[in-house]
């Protein structure tokens, strides 16, 4: 481990596509950004088909609160990229502490990845997934292109949420938040 500070040589960013010829190392960059918590999600979406697509995703971020707009990204040789990119909706499914077992299932390549899941379809068929501990159905809005990931940006058009305890993953592992304190009690 280093601590010096790793600069790439300064570079047009317009012309970061991905390539052989990056100063920076893939695996120690991958490893320095798992040291960012993050939560987990699902994505999900329906083909025109109406077949259930979902993966597992941890680069789910708010863009704005007024408008409600949200985005996450998809790495471009995913299978399911060209369900994502065509369909009018997806939903964000934020997992719970107790749904490490369904993030591994939705992680790997199946052909029936919901087999068992229990869900409903939400908003476009987009799979709303029981038991997540909030949910943001979207509409697609845009998708950028950077490097070797397409960004979705949705326009949130429905949520829920409760108080469950949250799934996180840091340095390649899952793991659980634990307060430094107690909550302040109101009186």
């Amino acid at each position: 481990m280093n601590d010096l500070p790793k600069q790439p040589a300064v570079r047009d960013p317009a012309n970061e596509f991905a390539s052989d010829s990056s100063p920076i190392d893939p695996r120690d960059f991958r490893n320095a950004l798992g040291t960012y918590a993050t939560g987990v999600t699902i994505i999900t979406a329906a083909a025109p088909d109406g077949k259930p697509y979902g993966l597992t995703c941890n680069s789910f971020a708010s863009v704005s609160l007024n408008p409600p707009l949200v985005l996450w990204s998809l790495v471009v040789y995913s299978s399911s990229l060209t369900v994502f990119q065509n369909a009018s909706h997806f939903t964000v499914n934020v997992l719970g502490a107790s749904q490490q077992a369904l993030a591994n299932k939705f992680a790997k390549s199946a052909d029936n990845k919901f087999a068992g899941v229990d869900w409903t379809p939400g908003l476009g068929n987009a799979p709303v997934l029981a038991e997540s501990i909030a949910n943001f159905q979207c509409r697609s809005v845009n998708r950028y292109y950077g490097g070797d990931h397409v960004i979705f940006l949705g326009a949130v058009e429905a949520y829920a949420y409760n108080s469950k305890e949250q799934l996180l993953f840091a340095r390649g592992t899952y793991g659980r938040f634990t307060a430094d304190h107690e909550p302040k009690k109101s009186s």
